[in-house]
């Protein structure tokens, strides 16, 4: 399959940071096919050449396991070239035509890694220049939009051009092979199903922490916040992952369906809700790993005054039969104590316990980053000689550890290359449909009315810790703990 990759935004920073190292990765790995080719389109003035340098040192900067050599680039920069566009000018998509006609690729795919705020005006663009037949493929980065109000414009406009089928709204998260072994987990295996409900399981938490703040992005992140940033399209993504009901099939449509349903299942948020069960932070000057930081007001490009939230901790269920009455809480901020993504099933206590030991002690943690794995807890008794014969009297809380680095070792394929492959290839399991997307805005939307009446400012925390004691407090009420505190 010959194949034409267009960058949108190619010298921006979600390409060089997370879009061309993951296309080496599958340069490197033989995923992508022979003679397939990658434009980088901006506004800058460079040659395809003058390009190809530009990006060497940008992948230095990866992982040191993912650092090409200069062979290893040479080899893929020849797949490399670079277009200047004006995207507001209609002559420049036709340039944009004769470069694609050139190739006569099999298939095109569109890559908007700009502001979403272009996307509508580059679709539109795109199919005035008759760059929407069937060989066209659009996937578009997150955010789409700010509210459901903006997001059903660019999906108004989107779907003017394109089919559903050609629109493929991407989630990284979707692509963590955890997230795709969760899936395994519940539909390929029979262990857990009977478990997977109300009647064992206790409570469900989800925590997407990041130890950096904002950086140079603080004019984006103060018209974003948390909620917007990594709430309504991450967070409730595995929402969906974790309560949806076994599809029909593994085709996409089938597994979108039943995640649909789980948003539409949410227990919607009323003003009292939302200052009961929603937490809202705010970074203040700390220390990260012992190194002094400043606080989210003193970061470059973020207003003295700004309110935007680095935090958020947030309580809600899914409303039926299969999860009726657990509590799903869920947390994500930024300058917390550390990089680490993790879903933690609960299991509820034994009914009568004939041993002595924790009460509670049984869970399935799902590790999302900085490593991907299964942990499930369990409790045991220590043996030893002198205990031979003897009844057991207390039981120990031990683990069995599922690392799949360890037992796939070979070929690890990182969410970007996964999800840049699904593109190429047409696969759309992994991308999440309009309606999905809408229905996460409808369900945040109220809270964030809520915090535009509220004169509150987001509870302080300082940078290095978990975030405001508010987010201990909100669980506390469910009898639960945050894991660190546990």
């Amino acid at each position: 399959m010959s194949f034409d990759l267009v960058l949108f935004g190619g010298t921006g920073d979600l390409a060089w940071r997370k879009l061309m190292p993951a296309l080496f990765q599958a340069h490197r790995h033989g995923n992508l096919p022979e003679g397939g080719r990658i434009l980088g389109v901006a506004r800058d003035d460079l040659s395809d050449d003058a390009y190809r340098a530009w990006l060497k040192p940008k992948l230095q900067e990866a992982d040191s396991a993912k650092r090409p050599s200069d062979a290893d680039y040479e080899d893929f920069a020849r797949r490399l070239h670079f277009l200047r566009m004006d995207l507001s000018q209609p002559e420049a998509y036709g340039r944009l035509r004769a470069w694609l006609e050139s190739g006569r690729a099999d298939t095109i795919v569109c890559y908007l890694a700009t502001s979403p705020h272009l996307f509508p005006q580059i679709c539109e663009q795109l199919g005035a220049a008759g760059l929407n037949d069937k060989r066209v493929r659009v996937v578009l980065e997150k955010p789409l939009g700010h509210d459901l109000a903006s997001a059903r414009e660019i999906n108004r406009v989107v779907r003017s051009v394109f089919t559903e089928q050609q629109a493929l709204r991407i989630d990284h998260y979707l692509g963590k092979p955890s997230v795709q072994n969760l899936m395994a987990l519940r539909f390929g295996n029979v262990l857990f199903e009977p478990l997977w409900r109300r009647e064992s399981i206790a409570s469900v938490q989800i925590t997407l922490a990041e130890s950096l703040g904002v950086g140079t992005r603080g004019d984006f992140y103060n018209r974003t916040g948390a909620l917007r940033d990594m709430v309504q399209n991450h967070a409730l993504q595995l929402v969906t992952m974790i309560a949806m009901e076994p599809p029909s099939s593994n085709d996409a449509d089938s597994i979108r369906d039943e995640k649909l349903k789980v948003l539409r299942s949410l227990k919607p948020f009323t003003e009292d809700s939302v200052l009961r069960d929603v937490v809202r932070g705010q970074y203040r000057a700390g220390a990260v790993a012992g190194v002094a930081v400043p606080g989210y007001l003193e970061e470059a490009k973020v207003p003295s005054d700004s309110r935007t939230e680095t935090f958020v901790a947030l309580r809600t269920e899914v409303q039926n039969w299969r999860w009726a009455g657990v509590p799903f809480h869920i947390r994500t901020g930024k300058r917390l104590a550390q990089r680490e993504s993790e879903i933690v099933i609960h299991f509820r206590p034994l009914p009568h316990p004939i041993f002595a030991g924790p009460a509670q002690a049984n869970k399935l943690v799902i590790k999302l980053q900085p490593e991907d794995g299964l942990e499930l807890h369990m409790l045991a008794a220590r043996g030893s000689a002198s205990a031979l014969g003897q009844q057991v009297e207390a039981l120990s809380p031990v683990f069995l550890d599922l690392d799949f680095d360890k037992v796939f070792p070979t070929q690890r394929v990182g969410a970007y290359e996964r999800l840049l492959m699904d593109a190429l290839a047409g696969r759309l399991n992994l991308f999440v449909r309009s309606d999905e997307q809408e229905q996460a805005w409808r369900w945040v939307e109220p809270v964030l009315e809520v915090w535009k009446r509220d004169p509150a400012l987001p509870k302080p925390y300082q940078a290095g810790t978990w975030g405001p004691p508010a987010s201990s407090a909100l669980v506390a009420r469910d009898g639960c703990a945050w894991p660190e505190e546990s």
